[in-house]
Parts: C-alpha cells; sequence; structure tokens
C-alpha cells in the first residue's frame, strides 16, 4: 500500500462497489477475508502482489478480490480526517497454518507489512493500517 500524493493519476475515481460473498462460499472454497482500517490523508492502493504467507514454510495465498480500494496503478483517495475501509479476499491458508504475515510485495518503497496474525477459526480479520 502507498499513500503518496505524486503519482495520483488525473482518471483516479473512487471504488464504492460492493459484493456479497454468501458465507457457504467463503467456507467451500477456503478464502480468507481481511477488513482493512486506513487512517491518513492523501492516497491508498493495492499491489497484487500483496500475499498472506503463512509462517510455518512456504506457501504463499494470493490476493483474489479487493472491495472499496483500488488496485495499482490507480488510486483511491482518502481526504483529511476521513477512515478509510476496505476488504481483501485472499485464497485459503493451509490448515496447518497458525500465523501468517501479509505482507504487499512492491518494487518501491511503501509497501506494507502486518506481522503475526493468529489465525481464527473463521479466517476473518480486522486490520488497522497506519
Amino acid at each position: 500500500m502507498n499513500n503518496k500524493n505524486s503519482n495520483i493519476s488525473p482518471d483516479t475515481e473512487k471504488i464504492e462497489k460492493v459484493v456479497v460473498v454468501p458465507l457457504h462460499e467463503v467456507e467451500e472454497k477456503g478464502i480468507v477475508i481481511v477488513h482493512c482500517h486506513y487512517e491518513g490523508e492523501g492516497a491508498v492502493r493495492i499491489w497484487r502482489s500483496t500475499f498472506l504467507i503463512d509462517q510455518s514454510g512456504a506457501h504463499r495465498s494470493r490476493l483474489l478480490h479487493v472491495e472499496n480500494v483500488s488496485l495499482a496503478p490507480q488510486w483511491t483517495l482518502v481526504g483529511q480526517g476521513v477512515e478509510h475501509h476496505f476488504t481483501l479476499y485472499f485464497e485459503g491458508l493451509p490448515k496447518s497454518c497458525k500465523v501468517f504475515d501479509l505482507h504487499e510485495i512492491i518494487p518501491q518503497p511503501g509497501g506494507f507489512f502486518i506481522a503475526d496474525i493468529v489465525r481464527n477459526q473463521e479466517d476473518v480479520y480486522r486490520i488497522e493500517i497506519l
């Protein structure tokens, strides 16, 4: 994730699309849902090279879908003093996974890294991005 204003393109638009995923589909496909809370001014985006990485092995769950945030190279504008919420959907983690990291691997400074997320039964998580 990056929140620098210098690269905002003129065709940037705020994403407001909501997709409803039935609970039975989440359970069958083993999707991991990460709800993100962002506080800051500028712009945010997520790179497709964002993964959940199992700390006990070499498994990486890839990003499948995003809601309410732009995929790079587009940006989502965030006003001063505005809280922005978005959701990331990932491939399922192995059953053996107990702790994982959320890592945005990008070819420039500003990617984010959230370490030591403890696995829960629902595979639904809430994180703060400051």
